[in-house]
């Protein structure tokens, strides 16, 4: 079962949400679970750019901070991607919340200090990854807004619906996050490997649930299946952008959006 090995959690903390110019700030890989000790990794970077206060009010972090205690943003790029590495090398799949943000912004900071990117270090290794936010949306596929300040597919939502604590004053710490993100994979494993009668009573009466089509699947089944599911969210997403803005365009890409170097090459400078 999937969801009962060795996980790899990660997540990072940025200067912004644009994957092809923006920097890391924080990251977290924590190696766990699987039956074997806990592994946990946590960087702080100093990204060579001033954090705007967008992304400080986000995850904490000032530029002062950053420029005191954060160590070389290209040791630590080579750092994180190094020990993600060993993990894949290990076929321990990478888990997180919307990961393609995380694994693209993690490979234009390999590019941008011209290390190797995750995907050289491992060679003819596959990269499995388990996204929470895709298994989620595939699972539970109708859901509203908590609220008109709290999205549907937030990391805060899954928590609440998979029946996990919360800890908002730890939370956007990207140590956190990748944890409950583990977490929240976990469960839904669970719920994928055990007869509908015993699920929860709020996922019983969920409308149309679809945790059957996670089960039974080995790594690459899951990573494969995703693949697709990633594709038809995105494609969805699109369709509903579109009744307000014509030309809105959802990238379709998981787990990672390809290079294109003619594009992004001047966002590295």
């Amino acid at each position: 079962m999937w969801h009962l090995g060795r996980l790899c959690a990660f997540d990072l903390e940025t200067t912004g949400v644009d994957v092809e110019a923006d920097r890391i700030v924080t990251a977290a890989a924590l190696a766990l679970g699987g039956g074997e000790d806990g592994e946990g990794h946590e960087w702080l970077a100093d990204p060579g750019i001033d954090i705007p206060a967008e992304a400080t009010t986000v995850h904490g972090i000032t530029t002062e901070r950053a420029r005191a205690d954060g160590g070389p943003a290209e040791t630590v790029v080579d750092q994180v991607a190094g020990f993600l590495a060993v993990q894949v090398r290990d076929a321990v799949p990478v888990v997180g919340h919307n990961v393609p943000y995380d694994l693209t912004l993690l490979d234009r900071e390999c590019r941008r200090y011209e290390l190797p990117t995750l995907c050289d270090r491992i060679g003819e290794t596959p990269l499995y990854v388990i996204d929470t936010r895709v298994l989620d949306t595939h699972a539970l596929p109708y859901r509203r807004r908590p609220s008109k300040g709290q999205g549907a597919r937030q990391l805060i939502t899954l928590a609440q619906v998979y029946g996990l604590s919360w800890d908002e004053g730890a939370a956007h710490g990207c140590a956190y996050d990748a944890l409950v993100a583990a977490r929240v994979a976990y469960r839904i494993g669970q719920l994928a490997h055990m007869p509908r009668a015993d699920w929860p009573e709020a996922i019983q009466t969920a409308r149309r649930p679809r945790f059957h089509e996670l089960g039974g699947l080995d790594l690459a089944e899951l990573h494969s299946a995703q693949i697709t599911w990633a594709a038809d969210q995105a494609a969805g997403l699109e369709e509903h952008f579109r009744k307000t803005d014509p030309g809105a365009v959802v990238d379709r890409s998981w787990p990672l959006r390809p290079w294109v170097e003619t594009i992004t090459e001047g966002a590295l400078a």
